[in-house]
């Protein structure tokens, strides 16, 4: 057609400015183009397990990736299964959250409410008990009362498919051992006090029921997973969030793949940030102790991990907490934003299976 009539490409480029005008009147605009401003409704807890969350607010790392026209509104959560049911609110954006909460949101909503997008921390939590408690073993759980953060979360599917595997049952399910769910500076209380025999907590939780409550380890969760590899903690995002602000979601997951390149070079600098962070939203810092010790047994990783997810739903389905079917996850990832990062940068794509 541009032969026929001899066409020269300025001639065209010029007959094709008004149209250019107009789609570009119609289509979408970012925030960044508009002038609008926006704001991303940011989740996560004040644990060292969050630590990329933490560091990523703290060093202005995801307002810097996001732009100027961006408001970063944070909010703070105990255990996983609030902070989805504020997702499912509509009060949470972008959350960091463990597994089984990720999950549990997931097949409640069918699929509709969250996708997974990044990982964030691997390790760092543990089954601790009260040397006074008498328990080697989770044979040795009978007639015990046992903590966990909030039931449903990742950490109390861990224990209860222990028990369950020990050939235990819950006292709530006519069993002999006692199950409370209960805040984490809550646990600690009662452990120190003797309330309670043992409590599976992420850190730096775990690390102070050795150090302040004279706790003994008796499962680091890292040794009964495959290479010591297992999801912590993930990055989740609101489907309506993810479908209306695509770009936001990408320029976020620039900011968190960033964050965790610093953390991995930057010890010493972390863990004074996170300390800061963590006396910042819940009024007392970690002792020097505790921090130094605790961040050993983590690995931050942008990497979901996801065989270690898949896992974990086995048995949160085993436990009864997934419905009487087996649900059909194939779809709670959505890699393809953090995929582009990643190849953006020149590093190894992570995968979904």
């Amino acid at each position: 057609m541009i032969s026929r009539h001899a066409w020269t490409l300025p001639r065209l480029a010029i007959s094709m400015l008004p149209l250019l005008l107009i789609v570009a009147a119609c289509g979408p605009r970012t925030p960044a183009a508009s002038g609008a401003m926006t704001t991303v409704r940011l989740a996560y807890f004040p644990n060292l397990t969050h630590a990329v969350a933490l560091v990523g607010v703290a060093r202005g790392t995801f307002s810097q990736a996001l732009g100027p026209n961006v408001t970063i509104d944070v909010k703070t959560f105990n255990a996983g299964p609030a902070l989805i049911e504020a997702l499912f609110a509509g009060e949470v954006d972008i959350g960091y959250v463990g597994p089984n909460p990720a999950i549990n949101g997931y097949v409640k909503s069918k699929g509709a409410a969250l996708r997974i997008i990044a990982g964030a921390a691997s390790g760092g939590a543990a089954f601790i008990v009260r040397p006074e408690a008498n328990i080697r073993t989770a044979a040795d759980l009978a007639g015990k009362k046992i903590a966990s953060p909030q039931l449903g979360n990742t950490q109390d599917v861990a224990l209860r498919y222990v028990v369950r595997e020990a050939g235990l049952k819950p006292a709530d399910q006519g069993g002999t051992v006692t199950i409370l769910p209960t805040q984490n500076p809550d646990i600690l209380t009662l452990f120190q006090k003797g309330d309670i025999d043992g409590a599976w907590v992420p850190e730096p939780w775990a690390t102070r029921l050795i150090q302040e409550g004279r706790g003994q380890v008796l499962i680091d969760e890292r040794d009964i997973w495959p290479n010591r590899k297992f999801t912590t903690t993930l990055v989740v995002v609101s489907k309506t969030f993810l479908d209306a602000h695509p770009d936001l979601v990408e320029a976020f997951l620039r900011g968190h793949v960033d964050t965790v390149a610093y953390i991995n070079k930057n010890t010493a600098e972390t863990k004074t940030l996170v300390n800061r962070e963590i006396e910042r939203i819940t009024g007392k810092p970690l002792a020097s102790a505790v921090i130094n010790q605790a961040i050993t047994t983590l690995d931050f990783t942008y990497d979901p991990l996801a065989a270690s997810l898949f896992t974990s739903a086995d048995h949160a389905f085993a436990l009864g907490f997934l419905g009487e079917s087996k649900p059909d996850l194939s779809g709670i990832y959505d890699l393809g934003p953090l995929n582009k990062v990643l190849r953006v940068q020149g590093l190894p794509e992570v995968t979904g299976s």
